[in-house]
């Protein structure tokens, strides 16, 4: 397995919110989600997971393989992420 530096991770993570953030204005605006606004938050989540682990084995690596300063850097930005989406559908 590959080591993924900083700025490998920042690139992934940046382009994983790019990603998700489309994902959900798609979503909310298009798609009939099964369980409404939570339904529609459980979808985009399990998207990130997927995305994610897709975009690092890419890389050579995986989630399993990370330090756990990386995937508490993947935590705080999937927070981010969610908290930002949430504030802006959940209106």
């Amino acid at each position: 397995m590959a080591v993924l530096t900083e700025k490998t991770m920042e690139g992934i993570l940046a382009y994983l919110e790019k990603s998700i953030r489309n994902l959900a204005k798609d979503a909310f605006e298009n798609l009939e989600v099964e369980g409404g606004f939570d339904g529609t938050i459980n979808f985009l989540e399990n998207q990130f997971e997927i995305r994610l682990e897709n975009l690092l084995v890419a890389k050579g690596s995986s989630t399993h393989h990370l330090e756990s300063g990386m995937k508490n850097k993947i935590i705080q930005k999937k927070q981010l992420i969610f908290e930002n989406i949430t504030k802006q559908y959940k209106n």
